[in-house]
């Protein structure tokens, strides 16, 4: 039983994924349309909040847009940053709020313990929300599904930035389909990370106490990078 739950979460984020990867195209948004998505989705809305998540995605798909609008929306959330609202979760945690910074290589490396790589990081880095979204997937259709680190991933990494990522593009974003995209994405990690708790009792730490352990991870890590001093006069010329 168990199993099962975990493959049909699995297609959720498969639709999911779907949407955020790359622009709809008329196949997929008649598809969508006749799937009356996201009736269908495994994980269905717990409460006020994601009842409107649901049924403001279910109007975005009967409204009237042209593709050309969604794919310009598209653009400027995923490719351009016109919105100021990155996909890259280095951006939302690094003091600089700088692309490729530590927590991209801690990405990195919860990937290569599940033996998994990004094809091309220099096309899409560690930490796009697509490569989280994917190593989500990754975890819950293991063969041994390991709840805890499951639910650390979301709190210390996609469920910890993406809020915020989705509010300004909510806020800014051309269409309401991109919008309701994130508002239905947040209700899902939102009540998938609460079936974990309600599954395995890992209870869902308060957001305060995540930021903490975060920034003890950024300070070790920067703690970790000894800055290289030179001696004039001892180690050659210096400028």
């Amino acid at each position: 039983m168990q199993s099962e739950l975990f493959i049909a979460l699995a297609d959720d984020l498969d639709q999911l994924i779907r949407l955020h990867d790359r622009e709809v195209d008329e196949a997929s948004w008649h598809a969508l349309q006749e799937a009356a998505f996201p009736i269908g989705l495994a994980l269905p809305p717990v409460d006020e909040l994601g009842e409107l998540a649901y049924a403001n995605m279910a109007a975005a798909l009967n409204a009237g847009v042209t593709l050309d609008l969604l794919a310009a929306d598209y653009a400027a959330i995923y490719l351009t940053n016109a919105y100021s609202a990155s996909p890259y979760e280095s951006v939302w945690l690094s003091d600089d709020h700088l692309a490729c910074a530590p927590p991209m290589f801690e990405l990195r490396e919860l990937y290569a313990e599940s033996g998994l790589q990004v094809a091309d990081w220099r096309s899409r880095f560690d930490d796009h929300v697509v490569l989280q979204l994917q190593y989500l997937r990754h975890l819950m259709t293991n063969a041994a599904v390991h709840a805890p680190k499951m639910a650390n991933f979301i709190d210390e990494h996609l469920g910890y930035w993406f809020p915020d990522f989705a509010s300004r593009v909510v806020m800014q974003c051309d269409t309401a389909f991109y919008a309701a995209l994130m508002e239905l994405t947040q209700v899902w990690l939102t009540n998938f990370r609460q079936l974990l708790d309600e599954m395995f009792d890992l209870p869902v730490p308060k957001r305060n106490e995540v930021a903490a352990r975060i920034n003890r991870k950024l300070a070790l890590e920067k703690a970790e990078v000894a800055p290289i001093r030179f001696m004039p006069g001892v180690q050659g010329p210096s400028w």
